[in-house]
């Protein structure tokens, strides 16, 4: 167990404590261009997050973390997001293990317990689920694994492996046909070094280029037991450690790409409030009535979003019972929230004008970066059918 550094942790006006100053959110944000010119992994990032005690932000206290709530890191990932949006999105992967190790924790179960004090030794978790053809994510898995003594071999393909130069556990999903009448899938971590783990270089996209979200190959990696977090039926409900993943990354991502929209709206109001036009006489284009209507619809669907993250983050916090719609309001934080950025992006494109279609323009990089939003799993087309169901009575 590592023991605790003290930290200089500020508060926001509500009284949630802040991990990130605003020297190093300076700091981080001056590197997102080149990191996205030059393709390249936010390494310097990563040193300056884990130097600031930030990867440990969810970690209990007593195991060396600083013992943030979900609703915390939240709001510190929107804040990271609206400066630096790949190296939030990428610490993501990290942060959503994290927390749910903390709460298993709080709640006695010391299964888990070995993860929090990796985490905080400095090492970096990344998560291993996506797969080529895989659309159902952790429900199933394309990548198989065999019962050996001691744990699994695996062999396997994994995509969008975020954090892929700097990981130090992978966080995977196999399914094991041992008994082909009964199926399991089986959650694991595997470590960097592990034999047969091998990263091939595949990132070179539209947006959240800093990722560096390279695709993992396991060719008959072995797999100890003792990193085994959980197995259940194929297609069956996970444990409660896999399950708590959930509260911790649907909102997460809501609130990353809504600070990306944030982030987009303040840059073309900037732009509005200085930019001036011939057909108003030489006066800046933020008096063009269009324009006012422009930023008042970006804000309106800004202040929605918004409002409901927040609100789901306070009660999974304070453990407020949300019933039988816990999940559907997961999935629509998600939803809403990388929606609603989108929206306030290409807003904020119309309301800063042509320019804003230059790669020198940070709006340009904020544009690509916002598209991902809708793809991380559950996609929109998934969200839309679980929600559905759900609202039909079909489940």
């Amino acid at each position: 167990m590592t023991e605790t550094v003290d930290l200089q942790l500020t508060t926001d006006a509500a009284g949630r404590r802040r991990v990130l100053s605003d020297d190093l959110l300076a700091r981080l944000h001056a590197r997102a261009a080149d990191y996205d010119r030059e393709n390249r992994f936010f390494a310097e990032d990563l040193d300056d997050l884990r130097e600031a005690g930030y990867l440990r932000s969810a970690v209990p206290v007593e195991r060396g973390g600083l013992g943030l709530s979900v609703d915390e890191v939240n709001h510190e990932q929107r804040r990271l997001a609206y400066w630096a949006p790949a190296t939030a999105l990428g610490v993501n992967m990290h942060l959503y293990w994290t927390g749910p190790a903390a709460d298993r924790s709080a709640a006695g179960d010391t299964s888990v317990d070995w993860l929090l004090d990796e985490v905080a030794a400095g090492k970096v978790i990344a998560a291993g689920h996506g797969e080529p053809g895989n659309d159902v994510a952790i429900d199933d898995s394309t990548t198989r694994g065999v019962r050996v003594d001691g744990g699994y071999r695996i062999t396997g393909h994994k995509i969008f492996t975020s954090l892929s130069p700097a990981w130090d556990w992978l966080g995977v999903h196999f399914r094991d046909d041992t008994d082909p009448d009964a199926p399991v899938i089986v959650h694991a971590f595997v470590p960097r070094t592990a034999a047969g783990v091998r990263t091939v270089e595949t990132w070179d996209t539209l947006g959240v280029r800093a990722t560096a979200s390279h695709d993992t190959l396991f060719d008959d990696a072995f797999v100890d037991e003792r990193h085994v977090v959980d197995v259940h039926p194929v297609g069956g409900v996970p444990g409660p450690y896999v399950q708590g993943i959930f509260p911790w990354v649907l909102p997460a991502l809501g609130n990353i790409y809504l600070g990306v929209g944030r982030r987009a709206l303040d840059v073309a109001i900037d732009a509005a409030s200085t930019r001036t036009a011939l057909s108003l006489g030489g006066a800046a284009v933020a008096t063009n009535p269009f324009v006012q209507y422009h930023v008042a619809e970006a804000e309106l669907i800004l202040e929605g979003a918004t409002g409901q993250l927040d609100d789901l983050t306070a009660a999974l916090a304070s453990g407020r019972d949300l019933g039988d719609r816990a999940l559907l309001k997961l999935f629509a934080a998600k939803e809403n929230g990388t929606r609603a950025a989108r929206a306030a992006t290409d807003l904020a494109l119309e309301i800063a004008g042509a320019g804003s279609i230059h790669r020198r323009s940070e709006l340009e990089r904020l544009y690509r970066d916002v598209r991902a939003g809708a793809f991380h799993p559950p996609n929109s087309d998934a969200a839309r059918d679980y929600i559905g169901k759900f609202a039909l009575g079909l489940l």
